[in-house]
Order: C-alpha cells, then sequence, then structure tokens
C-alpha cells in the first residue's frame, strides 16, 4: 500500500472525542459506580465554588428514578448555594474539556482537571440524547439554559438560554441530568455512602439527599465556620523539569529579563538564589529575554536547580480537615471507644510539590453495633474515594502495616476504622476519574508515619484497658478468701472477723493498685522513638 494510501485515513481528534470513546478513564464504568461519580463530580464542584466564596455550602441532591420497568435510568438534581456561574463561563463551566478554574492553578482544591462536570454533561448525552439543564443565580440574574457538547470541536452547546432577575438573596447553580446505564444501591459503593463520607471530612457542610422513592436522608453541618481557605502559590523550581522551564518562560509578557523571570515565577528563588545559578551555570545569560530561552539553556538551568540547596516550598498553603473536627464528625457518626486523630508536619514530593497527611483511628464503641470491621476511609483534599482501592498508595500502606504490634490482632475482623486524608496542591492520581492515589514514596512513607503514630495512641488505651481487666479477674479472685481468712484469724487471734476483713480488703486494694501503676509505666512505646527506627 502507498504511503499516501495510509495517510487517507490520518485524522485529527479532540479530547472530548477521546473521553467519548474511553469514558471508563473517567470512572464511568458500573452501573453503580458511575452513578456515584456523576454524584461526586458535581458535589467537588459545589464544595468548591462554595467555600472559594466564603459561603458555609448547602447542597441538596436528588435521584429520581425515571423508568421502573426499564430500570436504570435516572434524573440526577444537584443544588448549591454558591454564587453561581456568569452567563458567560456557563456553557465553557459545563460543556468544554480541560476548561475551568483549576488545572493551571498551584491551589488546593478538590477538583484539578476541568474535565469533571462536562464529563457528566458528556455521560448524560451519550446514553439519553438529552441536553443537561443548568439553572445560575449569579449576581442579581438567573440564567437558564440546556447544555451538551459537540464532540468534533470539544465545544459547549448553549441551547434556550433564558435571562431574568434572580429573587432577592439567590445564588447558587442547579443541575438537572438523565442517565441511562446507571443504578442506584444502597452499598459501600453508591450515592448515599458517598455523602456520607463527604459530611464526615467536611463537617462544615450541610448535605441533602432525597433517594429514589423520596427516601431524605439529611447530614446536618456540626461545624458552624468554612475551613480557612488555601491560597495559590507558585511552583517550586525542585518540581519542574525543562519542558515546563520553557513553557512557562515563552509565554512570559511581565519581564525583560530572565533573572527577573526566575524571580517572580517560581517560589524560593530569591536574587541571592539567582546569583548562584549564574556561577552554576555561566553559559547562561540572565539578563536576556526569557522569550529567547532555548532548550539547551532551560536543561541547563534545571540541572542547577538541583544543586542549589533550596527552602522548601511553602506550606502553609495546605488546609486539612482538622483535627478537632475529625474528632466531631466521627463522634457523631460512629461513636467510637476510643478515637486518635494525628496531623502529620507538611513535606514535599517530587522535590517540590507541597502535600500532608491526617490520620483518624477509631476502635469499638459504636463500631460494633454498626458491624464495621476493619473499614478503610479515603481521602483526596477531603473527596472520599470509593472506588480503585486495590491500585492506591493508602490501601497499600495500610495493608503493609504489622497491626498485631498495635493490639489490633486482626484489621479486617476487628471493630477499627482507619481515615487518611492525602492534603496537596496537586494529588498524584493514578487516572483522571481521580479514585486512587498512585505509589509516590514520599507520600507513602508519610502515610505510614501517621497511622503508626495513631497506633500507638489506640495500642497504650487498648493495653491499659486489658490491664485494667487482668487486674480486677486477680482481684476478684484473691477477694474470694477475704471472709473464709478473717474468720480463722479471728478464731485464732480473738480479734473480730470484720474488722480483719476491713484490713486484708484495704491490702488487696492497696497491691493492685500498686500493680496498676507499674505497668501503665511499662507498656506503651516512647512517643519520641525515630519512626525510621520503628519502620524497621
Amino acid at each position: 500500500m502507498a504511503d499516501d494510501d495510509i495517510f487517507k485515513q490520518f485524522r485529527e481528534h479532540s479530547v472530548a472525542e477521546f473521553f467519548k470513546k474511553n469514558r471508563q478513564m473517567l470512572g464511568f464504568s458500573g452501573k453503580v459506580r458511575s452513578l456515584t461519580m456523576i454524584v461526586h463530580e458535581f458535589v467537588t464542584n459545589s464544595l468548591d465554588a462554595c467555600e472559594e466564596a466564603g459561603i458555609l455550602p448547602e447542597i441538596y441532591v436528588q435521584v429520581d428514578e425515571l423508568d421502573a420497568q426499564a430500570k436504570d435510568h435516572y434524573r440526577v438534581t444537584v443544588k448549591d448555594n454558591g454564587p453561581g456561574i456568569p452567563k458567560s463561563h456557563l456553557g465553557k463551566a459545563l460543556g468544554q474539556m480541560l476548561a475551568g478554574t483549576k488545572f493551571h492553578r498551584y491551589l488546593q482544591q478538590r477538583g484539578q482537571q476541568g474535565i469533571g462536570a462536562s464529563a457528566c454533561v458528556m455521560f448524560s448525552y451519550l446514553t439519553t440524547g438529552q441536553p443537561t439543564k443548568a439553572i445560575s443565580a449569579c449576581k442579581g440574574k438567573k440564567i437558564t439554559a440546556n447544555i451538551t457538547i459537540d464532540f468534533k470541536s470539544n465545544k459547549p452547546v448553549v441551547e434556550d438560554p433564558v435571562e431574568e432577575p434572580a429573587a432577592e438573596g439567590e445564588s447558587g447553580l442547579t443541575v438537572v441530568s438523565e442517565f441511562k446505564d446507571v443504578r442506584y444501591e444502597r452499598s459501600n459503593y453508591g450515592v448515599y455512602e458517598y455523602l456520607r463520607r463527604t459530611a464526615l471530612a467536611n463537617p462544615h457542610c450541610s448535605i441533602t439527599l432525597v433517594e429514589p422513592g423520596d427516601q431524605m436522608s439529611a447530614f446536618p453541618r456540626s461545624v458552624q465556620v468554612n475551613p480557612r481557605r488555601p491560597f495559590e502559590i507558585k511552583p517550586h523550581p525542585l518540581g519542574i523539569g525543562t519542558h515546563d522551564l520553557l513553557e512557562f518562560a515563552k509565554h512570559s509578557r511581565d519581564y525583560r529579563k530572565l533573572s527577573a523571570f526566575l524571580q517572580n515565577t517560581f517560589s524560593r528563588l530569591s536574587a541571592g538564589r539567582v546569583d548562584e545559578l549564574r556561577a552554576l551555570v555561566p553559559g547562561v545569560d540572565f539578563d536576556k529575554n526569557p522569550q529567547e530561552l532555548d532548550w539547551n539553556e532551560a536543561e541547563l538551568l534545571v540541572n542547577a536547580f538541583r544543586q542549589v540547596k533550596w527552602i522548601a516550598p511553602a506550606t502553609d498553603s495546605l488546609v486539612p480537615i482538622d483535627k478537632e473536627q475529625i474528632e466531631i464528625s466521627f463522634t457523631n457518626i460512629f461513636r467510637p471507644e476510643v478515637l486518635v486523630v494525628t496531623e502529620r508536619a507538611p513535606k514535599v514530593y517530587r522535590g517540590g510539590i507541597p502535600f500532608m497527611v491526617e490520620v483518624g483511628l477509631a476502635y469499638g464503641g459504636g463500631l460494633v453495633s454498626a458491624e464495621k470491621k476493619g473499614e478503610v476511609m479515603r481521602f483526596a483534599n477531603r473527596v472520599p474515594l470509593l472506588f480503585d482501592s486495590g491500585g492506591c498508595a493508602i490501601t497499600e500502606t495500610i495493608k503493609s502495616m504489622d497491626w498485631k504490634r498495635y493490639d489490633i490482632r486482626n484489621f479486617e475482623d476487628e471493630p477499627v476504622a482507619v481515615l487518611v486524608n492525602l492534603v496537596s496542591v496537586h494529588v498524584p492520581y493514578t487516572s483522571a476519574g481521580k479514585q486512587a492515589i498512585s505509589n509516590e514514596e514520599d507520600v507513602m512513607d508519610e502515610i505510614k508515619f501517621a497511622l503508626m503514630e495513631a497506633s500507638r495512641g489506640v495500642q497504650k488505651y487498648l493495653s491499659g484497658r486489658r490491664r485494667a481487666h487482668d487486674i480486677a479477674n486477680k482481684k476478684k479472685l484473691v477477694s474470694r478468701y477475704v471472709q473464709q481468712l478473717s474468720s480463722d484469724l479471728a478464731t485464732l487471734s480473738g480479734e473480730k472477723s470484720d474488722s480483719i476483713a476491713k484490713k486484708l480488703t484495704q491490702i488487696i486494694e492497696e497491691k493492685y493498685a500498686q500493680e496498676d501503676e507499674e505497668e501503665a509505666g511499662g507498656v506503651a512505646e516512647p512517643a519520641e522513638k525515630a519512626e525510621e527506627g520503628e519502620d524497621e
């Protein structure tokens, strides 16, 4: 076959066409999972929008079964009280992939790619042929429109737009969409469980769910203030490659000199650091226009970055769930017998991306009555990760733990629940579906250290409980002989039996109180023990 015949089939395709054929990469695989992913995408967008606007989130989710006989046909309504989306951006926000406010920013957010909401609009159109209805109340105006996607061009198609004045105080976005090939179930992977875990990690949010059959469930907020707002940071020099540096330089319009560009584009890169770089790469002209930077020069600079001793990137931009809020949520939902929450200090991975890890470990109490055994709750930036657990760094790390060392004999059979939340400006997901975290070594180490720290606290409690039980049994055993012994001693000594019994009881109490204190002093591992040594 001639070359020109081969290239007759050469075509260009948009990202929308790619995901149309590969929707499983977005998490739309399996009927229950697909429906949960739809709710997940809309709810995370609502939470981000409310928090960025400083509004306490109130989210309403309704799932209606449209055809009980045909099954697998539902309408999903998600409504929030956020700032809404202006008319000029409504189509792109819901009908264009890789368009939004998130992908290009070094900012801790639940969404990262600008794909989620438009993927749901795509899935709705693919399975029902119906557009998604969007109602946006923004800055005193209310816009209603039907939205679909032009797959060939990855552009939104906005039909029947209607603009009218919004009611006084009205704001927020409502999305109404129909889906087929999905299914609602009350399971560990369903919408109810997803929203339950969302409420657990976001106690400042009020969530209402109306399930098929009009069964209503409410997850009221237990914290009356929004978490501290994260702020955008600049990329760290150690977190970029040669191509990244060239891209930044080529699109630089504000700086005429390479030195000024470097100082203003990257964090921790001061004038002093520029002088160090000058000495390391004398062949690079730091007074040239950054747009004139070529590949070889960029490569020399990136190699020089690795030779400089940098201050770590700013980590105060990270906002965890918070120890107190996790304790409130766990207590409200599980009422555990013991709960230990640890929050690790921020670290960096890949040399320049800040992250931190939170762990909550609960044992007994309401977990027993709820028949919860070895429950693992994975989160990333407060978002529940329900799927793909087998390939997730959190699951891998939990499996690698020697739980017996912490008096948890068999993790999967004990009334124990563990929450792990990874917080970062860029979560290293394994796929566009954002349901599993990749095995970054630095991240896995921090997860393990946090688990060890929490486990020590639970071990101390369980050891103390077991010790108290053993001592109580010993006291009970010895106390059986007090009456007989006091009677015999009274006969031999002439003393009153009651007086002797009282003294014997006092001796027993003092003996076992002293034993309790001695054992308590040597049970728990010292908290200051080096974590790396403990891992060995």
